[in-house]
């Protein structure tokens, strides 16, 4: 018969410890250590979403509705509205360095991420992708996808940086605010990192893209962009300078030296710290950056487009694509639409031999994939990791059926 016998204290949870008795055996009062951390949990990972699931927007779709009614009235009337910087054209001069901190982030970010591959083994699944940091990949039965095993498990191979930092582009805008680069344009304008093409739009100069930087502000009358500077300066054309397919070879030519040996030292844990620090500034200065800059993203695919509005092209193949005629499903994006995070699973012990069960799948957490790498790595992570890698005795395979 199962009893419980003692309920945990305020006292207990502050010592950080819940002793759970689980059952009396033969007169033999059983009870098992720390389970469940006391400390503060992590945020919870976000939920997996259906293919027919949107994705859940910034702002609810009721506000979105009661401002597109205000501006549909404020068009109804010929008068000049005025627009703040960068809605008007001209660059927010106080985000200009925030700007070049984030390309900069980004190059060492890179550098890091690929001295570190090198001693820290990456694996991932040629059926679905999963990924997983560390010597020896888990037995975890997830594999759940068309063409997988009847036992769910993965066919691991080796993976690199791609699958711990995955590349999300969009499409060069030469004028930020000018017109959406349609289907016909869609092989003849670039394809860069849409965090790259963030930072150009924020004022960062990139010679191989050039955009164009007005001196004098747009004027909106009845909601028509009216621009009284000539349409383009006379030093650059459409086109000029633009190489419709080389971004991969400008990638290279931009990024050459960056992973030289002799800018890091030896010192695995010093290029780790490095490495996590700059992806900290990275993701901060990048979210600054969206607060004004807007950046968006299809609701239903990883689509994403730098600028105030979406691109035509139709290259949507998400849920229901037919009914939008490939068109994607726009909406404002957020950080990590810009910069997935790859979630895997955590592993406490790196020097151990043994692998994650599935047994045992319920107790482990999981961190984003470039996190588990600096971590496994010797870097301290800070404090908002706490609750992700909370302290929680995994019970051995015999102890765990006897849990309540």
């Amino acid at each position: 018969m199962m009893l419980l016998r003692h309920v945990p204290t305020v006292g207990n949870l502050l010592e950080g410890i819940i002793q759970v008795p689980v059952a009396r055996i033969r007169g033999i009062n059983m009870h098992f250590g720390v389970l469940y951390s006391t400390l503060p949990t992590c945020d919870e990972l976000p939920r997996k979403l259906k293919k027919s699931e949107r994705k859940p927007p910034v702002r609810c779709f009721n506000e979105l509705k009661r401002e597109a009614r205000q501006k549909r009235k404020e068009r109804q009337n010929a008068r000049e509205i005025i627009l703040q910087p960068p809605e008007n054209g001209l660059l927010v001069e106080h985000l200009v360095p925030v700007a070049r901190e984030v390309y900069a982030a980004r190059t060492e970010l890179l550098s890091t991420v690929s001295r570190l591959i090198k001693y820290i083994a990456i694996y991932t699944c040629s059926l679905c992708g999963e990924v997983h940091v560390g010597h020896l990949p888990h037995k975890i039965r997830t594999c759940n996808v068309q063409g997988s095993l009847s036992s769910k498990e993965h066919s691991w191979v080796r993976g690199g940086i791609q699958h711990v930092l995955p590349l999300v582009e969009s499409f060069h805008l030469y004028d930020r605010i000018g017109r959406a680069v349609s289907h016909k344009e869609m092989l003849e304008v670039d394809r860069i990192p849409a965090i790259v093409e963030l930072c150009i739009q924020a004022g960062f100069d990139i010679p191989e893209y050039p955009t164009r930087r007005r001196t004098f502000p747009v004027y909106s009358v009845a909601g028509k962009m009216i621009d009284f500077e000539k349409r383009f300066p006379k030093d650059i054309s459409v086109g000029e300078d633009i190489d419709a397919c080389g971004f991969r070879y400008n990638k290279r030519r931009m990024d050459k030296g960056t992973h030289s040996a002799e800018l890091y030292p030896n010192d695995i844990k010093a290029i780790a710290v490095r490495g996590l620090k700059a992806w900290e500034k990275m993701c901060n200065a990048a979210s600054k950056l969206m607060e004004k800059y807007a950046v968006q993203t299809c609701g239903y695919c990883p689509e994403v487009q730098v600028g105030p509005k979406g691109h035509r092209v139709r290259n949507c193949h998400a849920y229901k694509h037919q009914m939008r005629d490939g068109q994607h499903a726009w909406q404002e994006a957020r950080i990590n639409d810009l910069v997935p995070p790859v979630y895997v699973y955590h592993v406490q012990d790196q020097q151990s031999d043994k692998r994650l069960v599935n047994e045992l799948r319920r107790y482990y957490s999981m961190l984003p994939a470039v996190i588990e790498l600096f971590a496994q790595s010797g870097a301290p992570l800070e404090a908002k990791y706490a609750g992700a890698m909370r302290d929680v005795v995994i019970p051995a395979m015999d102890e765990e059926k006897l849990v309540v």
